[in-house]
């Protein structure tokens, strides 16, 4: 079985978007917090920007043509130069006081739990 998969091309719109500077942590940096753990568990979000809606005035935007008809995304499409940062910042919200409890590291989509003892760990 064959899944359609509907992707549009954002460039032109990208150049018309202010860029969102909300930092994307760097990998050497995330990395560097594991370096003494024992344990590490690593989670991905699946479809992560597509847990995302999109603001009903921007969907006119998102708008893509093919050979089915004209649709507009209702969700965060990847293609969009701010997801990352938007999802990033999401991602930092949601998980804040385990970030800074120094277990949890996110990096977009994905979540990274690590520990150096098994107590700890569970």
């Amino acid at each position: 079985m064959m899944a359609n998969i509907n992707c549009g091309d954002f460039r032109a719109l990208n150049n018309y978007i202010k860029s969102d500077r909300y930092p994307i942590p760097r990998i050497p940096h995330a990395l560097d917090k594991l370096a003494n753990a024992k344990y590490i568990t690593k989670m991905d979000c699946m479809k992560g920007f597509h847990q995302n809606g999109v603001k009903p005035n921007s969907m006119k935007s998102l708008r893509i043509i093919c050979h089915m008809g004209i649709y507009e995304y209702t969700r965060m499409p990847f293609d969009i130069k701010n997801a990352p940062a938007h999802f990033q910042r999401i991602m930092d919200s949601i998980f804040q006081e385990e970030i800074l409890e120094g277990w949890l590291v996110v990096y977009i989509d994905d979540i990274i739990i690590y520990s150096e003892t098994w107590k700890d760990y569970v």
